[in-house]
Formats: C-alpha cells, structure tokens, sequence
C-alpha cells in the first residue's frame, strides 16, 4: 500500500498537470481562434466557444449552481483520489479533479462571466475542451477500474 504522502504527490502533480495544459490550450485558443475557426482534419475543427454551463451546455444561466457543483464535485472526488488504495482509481480521480478545476477556473479567474473557453469541434459532438476531456477519461477509467475490481473480488469466491 502506497503512504498518504505519495498518494498525495501523485493526485497533486496530476491535477496541476491537468489545470495547467488545460489553462495553455484555452488561452490558446482564446488568442489564436478570436478570428475564426481553424480546419484541423476534415470536419474537425477548431472554434472558439463560451459555455455558461457544464456538459452539453446543460444548466446555461445558472453559473452559481454550476460553480458550487463543481466545487463540491472536486472536493469530493479530490478526496476520493487521496484515500483510494487502487492506483487506477486514484489517477482517474486525478483526471476528474484537475478537469473540474480547470474549468472552474475558466467561471472564477476569466472574464468570460462565468463561461467556461470551449474550443475543439467534432461533427455530430457538442464542443468540448481538454478539461472536459480529462473528465471524460477519468469517468471511463472509474469504470472500467470498478467493472475489474467486480471481475476479481468475483474470481476470488
């Protein structure tokens, strides 16, 4: 078992990762994109965006209720990410916590008024950025890290 110490070096080193590359792109693209989408590879592209709310521009017009779930999302699943013993489950954790801090930097510390910098488009896909991404990862790793831990607590009985 890993020491609270270590856990901690990792969840931290892995949350600032995510906030920091996150943060890099969105000014990025809040610079290069202001004057027009970029074509990246067919119909993918590249298109400044302002999302009020969170996924799939759910809960648009409600930042305060937006900023709070995030806080609280973060805590808890920071938390989580520290107290976890499985490695995977703790770097996923870390995945989520750094994306859900990453936006909410966007709602705190940008003058969007509250909206969080979306810039990568897929056909059929509501635009999303590299913290969404790391959410999504780090849910699909949860996943996948629970459906493993059924499979081998199952095999063991």
């Amino acid at each position: 078992m890993t020491s609270l110490r270590s856990r901690s070096l990792t969840v931290a080193s892995l949350v600032a990762s995510v906030i920091l590359v996150d943060q890099v792109t969105k000014t990025w693209a809040e610079n290069a994109l202001r004057s027009g989408p970029i074509d990246i590879l067919g119909p993918i592209k590249l298109e400044l965006t302002f999302n009020s709310g969170f996924s799939f521009s759910i809960g648009e017009g409600h930042p305060l209720l937006i900023t709070v779930g995030a806080i609280v999302i973060a805590v808890a699943v920071g938390a989580y990410a520290l107290m976890t013993p499985s490695r995977l489950k703790r770097i996923a954790a870390s995945l989520v916590t750094g994306g859900a801090l990453g936006n909410l930097s966007d709602r705190l510390f940008r003058h969007n008024h509250g909206a969080v910098i979306d810039f990568i488009r897929f056909p059929h896909w509501p635009i999303f950025n590299l913290a969404d991404s790391a959410i999504t990862v780090g849910v699909v790793l949860l996943l996948i890290a629970g459906v493993l831990e059924g499979r081998h607590e199952r095999s063991q009985h």
